[in-house]
């Protein structure tokens, strides 16, 4: 090819010579050129240059198809071809019911799939709707054999090389293998795969039997109750009252022009109720360009077109009917949530999508849809951790114990997950007070400031990690103020004095954890790392009431996994439901596998359980020990830690309670977070949790762990100190004067490092003239 042009360059040449002699010889003759002899030669000279331009396009064109060949090739060189019974399998496998089970196995619910579909054989659809279909879908079908090369070329040109269109145009064929085989995500490996499947696929099946399964299983939008129909029977009933063999040209027209755009072309809302003039226009459009294809396809004269494209199909649309479907509750989509996202990954997975793809939103877009398709459709088993007698118990706990949280403020809503600390598995959960008021799902997808019980995880238990703190340590809870001039403030009170990490814990004071976290960001600590690691997701890291709560919103399940890991000492396993998907087979796809962290050394986590242990023993900020004492005093007996958490005006409140086995995260509030009275957390939510607590232990007494206890670490470094200060007895320079400070002590545990010798600024946080109140307290009349 490249030799034929440049043999017709040289020859031009040659000629424009020769023409350019004969001029020469004649101005022998003449006295000059003729404007006939300048004008014959300018034109040659142009051609010339335009046939040295196209030769250079040509060959640019010629290398860019080089490339998009080469890639195609390696593309292609990938796919395996299938054979004839699991392709038509897969072809025809239009869909299987898939179960959401316990974790015994029992049947939690079938998922509904949202899509109505009943099959039928090819002499029960009019021969209007294949015709329609083939107009207007692919012309060609009859005579192509699964793909039209020059619309793949053009694709693959458009895509490489940005020439042309990267849309490609799909055959009737490849839609089909695009719906039921290898989904729509628009990546290079997934076009190639239909593209050999398509071939494939022509030679396996005959054209009326393509074209039959393509209208059994495409989608067409809604039917006149708001149901999504697939499949060209339930279309034609949804909409017209009628069977698919009974269509006229127009209503089959219609029909024909939904897959393109179902839900938009659908003359229907989702609720049953017909569109507006102007949102019913677009369907309505689309089946008349359907009729100018039949037209211009031969698939209808002329006459019949100026019969039917005036005819208004809106007058045989069944009348709109609002059809209401029965809720699941709060496991079955929560659940079924889980599950689709586990499949996503799966898909992703199975089908090799690159990280560069998933830049795409489309492809996300498209493997999302592909994965709830999948599993409504799929007949798969999924099953989840959720223990069956227990999650039952927690729910009839809610209904039999969540009045006790009412305090006058309105109806308070509530959230509760329980996780297993050893696997993080979620055993049971409550999402609400009754779904079928408030379809809100409080444990997952409800979040709130956790309050005071991110004390424990942020500031506390990373300091202690640190080797920055012990167990006796003493923290100043003198007044102070934020950057801004506000009081820091705990209820009512401004402040005391020195205190003890203990008493700060356990009354939650407000100013030691300030101090604390103040002290984190001084020493460089990478607090953003110990917290991601959990999966908590904080937007600043420099809000002073972080340790607070304050510029954090968390989740019930997140907020649990926080405390699981506390409790399984720092190790952090995260919170799953979804254990197995098995596919129709019997074969399984997914498997849950250990995910899991050391977040916190166990020394320090097993420091703050025994931190926690005091902060429900003593009672300060819940009566959930003496309440549970009252309801099960075996029960009461086990070796509980945990904290609590309330928001400024009251608006949400959190009880974070763990064995050596379970952790129960547990919040209460309103919706709207307008604020309950004050002590709604202190006694009402105590005595709910007790309630709550005791349900679990009847449905499964093995379960808590009751006999059971937390222990610390061998590598706990154990220091005496003195209780005055947190530091070991020793001289101190006060007022200018050495002090052998002494008193009595106390044993300290600390992470690493163990415990400084007192220093005048012992504490952590606090000011000059705090310290000299702090020594004038400490040394008194001496």
């Amino acid at each position: 090819m490249w030799k034929e042009f440049l043999e017709k360059g040289q020859r031009l040449g040659r000629n424009l010579a020769k023409n350019i002699s004969k001029k020469k010889r004649k101005s022998r003759n003449q006295e000059g050129w003729s404007i006939l002899d300048i004008g014959a030669i300018m034109l040659r000279t142009l051609k010339l240059l335009s046939n040295v331009a196209f030769v250079l396009v040509f060959l640019g064109g010629l290398f860019g198809l080089g490339l998009s060949l080469g890639y195609a090739a390696n593309l292609f060189d990938k796919v395996q071809v299938p054979d004839k019974e699991s392709l038509v399998k897969k072809v025809q496998n239009i869909s299987a019911i898939s179960d959401l089970t316990y974790a015994d196995g029992s049947l939690i619910s079938s998922i509904d799939s949202d899509l109505l579909r009943v099959t039928v054989d090819s002499s029960a659809i009019s021969e209007n709707v294949k015709k329609a279909v083939i107009a207007t879908e692919d012309e060609n079908f009859e005579t192509h054999k699964g793909v039209v090369p020059k619309a793949v070329l053009r694709a693959t040109l458009g895509s490489v090389i940005g020439v042309g269109s990267s849309s490609g145009g799909s055959t009737l064929t490849q839609q089909l293998i695009k719906q039921q085989v290898v989904g729509d995500a628009p990546t290079f490996s997934r076009k190639a795969t239909e593209i050999v499947d398509a071939l494939a696929l022509e030679r396996y099946m005959t054209k009326d039997d393509i074209l039959t399964t393509y209208l059994n299983v495409s989608p067409f939008g809604r039917n006149n109750k708001g149901q999504n129909i697939a499949g060209v029977e339930e279309a034609a009933k949804g909409l017209f009252g009628k069977s698919a063999k009974d269509l006229t040209v127009p209503q089959a027209a219609f029909i024909a022009g939904l897959p393109q755009s179902p839900i938009s072309y659908s003359p229907y809302t989702a609720s049953g109720e017909k569109k507006s003039p102007e949102e019913m226009a677009l369907g309505l459009d689309r089946a008349k360009d359907v009729l100018y294809n039949m037209y211009r396809t031969g698939a209808l004269t002329g006459e019949e077109y100026n019969l039917y494209k005036d005819y208004d199909v809106s007058q045989d649309f069944l009348p709109g009917q609002n059809v209401s479907n029965a809720s699941k509750g709060y496991l079955y989509y929560a659940t079924l949530s889980e599950a689709q996202d586990v499949m996503y990954d799966y898909l992703i997975q199975r089908d090799n999508v690159s990280r560069q793809e998933l830049k795409n939103d489309a492809t996300v877009k498209a493997y999302k849809e592909l994965a709830a398709r999948e599993l409504s459709e799929g007949g798969y088993t999924v099953k989840t951790t959720i223990n069956k007698n227990v999650h039952n118990a927690m729910q009839e706990a809610v209904a039999n114990f969540g009045s006790m949280l009412d305090d006058g403020t309105g109806q308070i809503e509530v959230g509760n997950v329980l996780m297993d600390n050893k696997t993080g598995a979620i055993l049971g959960f409550i999402g609400g007070r009754d779904y079928a008021s408030n379809q809100n799902n409080h444990a997952f997808d409800t979040e709130r400031s956790p309050g005071s019980t991110i004390k424990p995880i942020l500031a506390y238990g990373i300091a202690i990690d640190q080797g920055l703190m012990g167990s006796a340590s003493v923290l100043s809870n003198y007044p102070t103020n934020f950057s801004s001039g506000d009081p820091i403030m705990h209820v009512d009170s401004r402040g005391t004095a020195m205190m003890d990490l203990a008493e700060a814990l356990n009354t939650s004071w407000n100013i030691p954890a300030y101090w604390t976290y103040k002290l984190l960001q001084e020493k460089g600590v990478n607090v953003k790392d110990y917290m991601e690691k959990m999966g908590y997701y904080i937007d600043n890291y420099s809000i002073e009431s972080l340790p607070m709560g304050g510029g954090i919103e968390v989740s019930v399940a997140q907020h649990t996994n926080g405390f699981q890991t506390l409790a399984n000492n720092g190790s952090y396993k995260k919170g799953y439901m979804v254990a197995k998907i098995t596919d129709r087979k019997g074969q399984v796809i997914y498997e849950h596998k250990d995910s899991s962290a050391q977040i916190y050394s166990p020394a320090a986590a097993t420091i703050m359980q025994e931190m926690m242990r005091g902060v429900l023993n003593s009672g300060n900020t819940t009566t959930f020990k003496s309440r549970l004492a009252q309801v099960n005093g075996s029960l009461a007996g086990a070796d509980w830690i945990g904290k609590t958490g309330t928001t400024n005006i009251n608006g949400d409140m959190w009880l974070m309670l763990s064995t050596p086995n379970l952790t129960l995260g547990g919040w209460i509030g309103h919706d709207d977070n307008s604020p309950m009275a004050p002590l709604t957390g202190y006694n009402n939510n105590a005595g709910y949790m007790a309630n709550l607590v005791n349900a679990i232990h009847q449905a499964d007494p093995n379960l808590w762990g009751v006999n059971k206890k937390f222990a610390l670490d061998s590598s706990v470094v154990k220091s005496e100190v003195l209780k005055s200060t947190g530091e070991k007895p020793g001289k101190v320079n006060i007022n200018g004067r050495e002090v052998n400070v002494g008193g009595q002590t106390v044993t300290s545990y600390w992470a690493k490092n163990g415990a400084p010798t007192t220093s005048y600024r012992f504490g952590i946080g606090g000011t000059d003239s705090d310290y000299q109140r702090a020594w004038s307290a400490i040394l008194g009349g001496r």
